[in-house]
């Protein structure tokens, strides 16, 4: 029988990796985990966590100005971009923290060093320039912003990794993409006071979601002031005398601004990991290809989150790791279900979303019903906002099933989550129907829109 250093091993201490080698040390086996750079990974370090601060912080400026409306009167304000900066990093170093407390306390190991591996159960520690063997290993290294290399003067640009950090806030940005991270960043430079446009090669913002809450979303953010560009491309970045950034756009001439960030989709962190000598596979884009089990095609060594590129979301990652444990350690097979994961987008107004697009229904099913409620919410009556919120039900005509529910406003990542629930369970919209409404809420819409705003059948509106 072989003998091994360790019974897991873990290469990256992101959330998918640090739930795994947890619950694993908790389960009484020898674990080990390596991380290059901070636990916590992406989401806590330089993704969703940072980001919602941001969030929360680029929303004052409206709610400063919605206050009035309700009678208080609101003296002078100003932002201090470096205050920020430093109450992002005290919190982001305390979830780090946890994230290593929790794993020294089940028992891991902790490496702070790059790992690659060098066959097929055995690991090189970088940093110690020394293997380790395990009988098994979890690859779980995440992914990272696109350079964009084809781009002439990409080095001139930031990702999202360097917008939590910067030494000064611009005074203008160009974001490039369309994707949820540069509509959200556009969002946060916005209401931080920053100059911001938006360039896009799509027709619309936001390719994978339903065109209701696109359409909206844009008009909301062109009200604003948020300058979107679609249908157009950069084409080179050059920089002048005063430091500036130039963009060349294909469509819209030269934009000259502060900063341009470039949010032009991700790439899996695969690179110089030795995958090869392991014999682990990867696809055209560098993923490594996993089975319904998250096993590679080498024995013993299965990958976890967004370097498989399956759903790059934090809570999937999770729940693979999870799997996995159920799988390997608790003689409990069980494949990761990504079946109705709901979303959100935390721009402003947030969207949030499950199951299926209106586009998408129409092509799966013959004859659909559209629920649909656009309306001021009650807090924009006295602030003076126009802004609308939108909500939708997409409902298979033939069984009432709830197959999509789609909502644009403030607080729509919240509802998406009990949303997510009850689609989950296979809700009809009788159910919707025959639940009370919460009143005054928002929410109270979702289960009072009793008759169809339109049908859609065999992909034609009724």
């Amino acid at each position: 029988m072989a003998s091994y250093d360790y019974d897991l091993f873990v290469i990256g201490g992101g959330s998918g990796g640090v739930r795994a080698g947890r619950v694993a040390a908790s389960l009484g086996k020898k674990v080990g985990i390596a991380e290059e750079y901070r636990y916590g990974g992406t989401c806590v370090i330089r993704g969703c966590v940072p980001k919602k601060l941001y969030v929360y912080a680029s929303q004052f400026s409206e709610t400063f100005e919605d206050a009035k409306g309700f009678g208080w009167e609101v003296g002078e304000s100003r932002f201090n971009w470096k205050a920020l900066v430093a109450a992002k990093e005290k919190e982001i170093t305390r979830l780090e923290g946890l994230y290593r407390k929790g794993l020294d306390n089940a028992g891991a190991a902790i490496f702070n060093t790059r790992a690659e591996l060098v066959g097929p159960n055995s690991v090189r520690l970088l940093n110690e320039d020394r293997v380790v063997t395990a009988e098994r290993i979890v690859i779980a290294v995440g992914g990272h912003p696109s350079p964009h290399p084809a781009l002439p003067g990409n080095e001139f640009c930031i990702s999202s990794n360097e917008a939590f950090d910067l030494a000064e806030l611009p005074k203008s940005i160009l974001i490039a993409g369309g994707g949820y991270i540069a509509v959200e960043f556009a969002n946060i430079f916005h209401g931080l006071g920053v100059e911001t446009t938006l360039i896009y090669r799509g027709k619309e913002i936001l390719s994978r979601f339903d065109h209701d809450l696109r359409h909206g979303l844009h008009k909301e953010m062109e009200a604003k002031g948020i300058k979107i560009l679609c249908e157009d491309v950069l084409q080179s970045i050059t920089v002048d005398g005063e430091g500036r950034r130039v963009a060349e756009t294909k469509n819209h001439g030269v934009l000259t601004v502060d900063q341009v960030m470039l949010a032009l989709g991700r790439v899996p962190n695969t690179g110089a990991l030795g995958l090869e000598k392991a014999g682990v596979t990867v696809d055209e884009q560098g993923a490594i290809v996993v089975d319904a089990f998250s096993r590679t095609s080498a024995p013993g060594i299965y990958a976890l989150g967004d370097v498989t590129n399956r759903v790059q979301l934090t809570p999937v990652a999770i729940h693979e790791a999870m799997c996995f444990i159920e799988t390997e350690y608790r003689n409990n097979p069980t494949s990761p279900d990504h079946d109705l994961i709901a979303t959100a987008v935390f721009s402003q107004p947030e969207i949030g979303t499950v199951g299926l697009t209106e586009e998408d229904a129409a092509r799966k099913f013959e004859d659909l019903e559209i629920y649909r409620a656009e309306f001021r919410p009650m807090k924009a009556t006295l602030s003076g906002r126009s802004e609308k919120m939108i909500m939708k039900l997409i409902v298979n005509a033939v069984d009432r099933k709830v197959l999509g529910a789609h909502i644009l406003g403030h607080d729509a990542g919240e509802m998406a989550q009990l949303l997510g629930v009850s689609l989950k369970g296979g809700v009809t919209k009788d159910v919707f129907d025959r639940t009370m409404a919460v009143h005054p809420t928002a929410a109270e819409e979702l289960v009072t829109m009793y008759s169809p705003t339109y049908r859609i059948k065999n992909g034609e509106r009724q």
